[in-house]
């Protein structure tokens, strides 16, 4: 699990659903939960929390121009790629921070991807957890 921590920037909610955009470093995530401050405490503006996401559900691109409907898009550099038959994992740099994708050897092939390549991991908003961290600090 990709785990990157932040601080809620802002929240849109309505009875059931929150948009939660998220500050992590300089880039902002954002979180579609089923969740709302009123179920859910730890979503205030200002707390700290874990952006969580699975590997599996990184997606990546290479020259990527245009606008898109995801939301959640990170500049990062490829670190290592371990292929596999089937699936390969591809571990980015983001920042200092670890972020690891799980796509087809097919798509690594496709893209030509080696270390060192500049990429955009992608994330839906709806894959995006938030765990509450320590607002203590």
């Amino acid at each position: 699990m990709n785990s990157l921590p932040g601080i809620i920037t802002a929240i849109e909610s309505n009875e059931h659903l929150s948009l939660v955009d998220v500050l992590v470093g300089q880039d902002s995530f954002t979180a579609m939960l089923l969740e709302t401050p009123q179920s859910a405490p730890h979503l205030k503006v200002g707390n700290r929390v874990a952006v969580l996401f699975k590997e599996t559900e990184v997606s990546l691109a290479k020259n990527l121009s245009g606008l898109l409907s995801l939301r959640n898009r990170i500049k990062a550099t490829v670190r290592s790629i371990r292929h596999g038959e089937i699936l390969s994992e591809v571990v980015l740099d983001h920042h200092g921070q670890t972020v690891t994708s799980i796509i087809t050897s097919r798509a690594v092939k496709r893209l030509e991807l080696q270390q060192g390549d500049e990429v955009e991991a992608l994330v839906k908003a709806n894959e995006v957890s938030l765990m509450e961290a320590d607002n203590e600090l």
